[in-house]
């Protein structure tokens, strides 16, 4: 066996599994550096800090767990695309256009605006759907 090509969509991958940890900083950032007893982050009870989060703070921390629910569609449909040697160029380019659009779905979560999230949301869904059947033939 060849050497492995570190492709694209792989790359892509590791891009879509870091998203939900810049969520996560956005929802937190408000916290950093504060005292608790003044409501800075809570490490030591995270989980509650954050169900007491409103606004942007709140959706960032909502976009955080769709973005984690997300991933792993996402990766199994890289890694059958690739197994089944679906065209390189077409996996790579939807997968760019994938990460694009949750990084807009994100934007558009921590913004407030839920019908553009939702239909952003459903083309991210319909990509990557294509990215899992490309390899039909």
């Amino acid at each position: 066996m060849g050497p492995v090509r570190f492709t694209v969509a792989y790359w892509c991958v590791l891009a879509a599994a870091l998203l939900p940890y810049a969520c996560a900083y956005l929802a937190k950032s408000g916290g950093f550096g504060r005292p608790r007893s003044q409501g800075g982050y809570d490490n030591q009870d995270p989980r509650a800090w954050l169900g007491k989060l409103t606004d942007w703070r709140a959706r960032a921390n909502a976009a955080q767990a769709n973005s984690f629910e997300a991933l792993p569609f996402f990766i199994g449909a890289v890694v059958i695309a690739h197994q089944v040697a679906a065209p390189q160029t077409l996996v790579d380019i939807l997968a760019v256009v994938f990460v694009t659009l949750r990084v807009v779905y994100i934007a558009m979560y921590v913004a407030g605006l839920p019908t553009i999230r939702s239909a952003i949301w459903a083309l991210a869904f319909v990509v990557n759907v294509g990215i899992l059947l490309a390899g039909l033939r």
